[in-house]
């Protein structure tokens, strides 16, 4: 059960190309924002789909990953777990932010290559 903690998976479109970051440890960083929808009915019989957008961020090999082959709309599949934390910005001001760290990144067809 102890595989369970902490895990999420997510198939959806990524809103941009991911922003890639060469640290100065010569660890590299991709950060990119992923949309996931739902649809369901509603009372009127209406079809209706929400779009829930998770920020996603990938570290060393796997982060070379998402550089090469994640594109802006192009369907992926992700598992990794959730992290939050706070940041202060230049104003003074303290932030929260909460991100999927990607352990594994699956590409998935579409009909719209």
């Amino acid at each position: 059960m102890s595989t369970m903690r902490n895990r999420v998976q997510l198939i959806g479109n990524p809103g941009a190309d991911p922003e890639i970051k060469n640290l100065e440890n010569g660890n590299k960083r991709a950060k990119f924002s992923l949309a996931t929808n739902e649809s369901y009915k509603n009372q009127k019989g209406e079809r209706v789909t929400e779009t829930q957008w998770h920020n996603v961020v990938a570290w060393g090999k796997t982060a070379e990953l998402v550089e090469k082959f994640v594109h802006k709309g192009k369907e992926v599949g992700l598992e990794g777990k959730l992290v939050s934390r706070s940041y202060e910005t230049d104003g003074g001001e303290k932030r929260y932010v909460t991100e999927v760290v990607l352990n594994e990144l699956v590409l998935l067809a579409s009909g719209k290559q």
